[in-house]
């Protein structure tokens, strides 16, 4: 089954521990996890990040042509679809990677 419409994506980043002060900021000025009467709203985990920067790359992180592993966190935070784009272009300028993970996802449906 196609989904045809959706109102919210989900958008996942990783990113260091030391930026999610910055993308939590760059997040409300977006107004991205505005959920009912709340906002600010959204979730983080713990995890690790791996990835191997190839020649003519500018890592953050890491040497080139050496694979890396680092603790990071998965940001998730909801946000309406018409609002992608300046929610990922927020994300991008606090972003300390040269290519950051910024997944959108269509949600279907939602609990609100």
């Amino acid at each position: 089954m196609a989904v045809k419409h959706f109102l919210y994506c989900k958008i996942e980043i990783f990113i260091p521990k030391t930026h999610f002060t910055a993308l939590q900021k760059a997040l409300q000025g977006v107004d991205a996890g505005h959920i009912g009467n709340y906002d600010s709203c959204l979730s983080y985990s713990e995890v690790t990040g791996c990835w191997r920067p190839l020649e003519g790359s500018s890592p953050y992180i890491g040497k080139e042509k050496a694979v890396s592993s680092e603790p990071e966190l998965k940001v998730e935070v909801t946000c309406l679809r018409d609002n992608v784009d300046p929610t990922v272009d927020a994300i991008k300028r606090v972003h300390p990677y040269e290519v950051p993970v910024i997944n959108v996802i269509p949600l279907y449906r939602t609990s609100f």
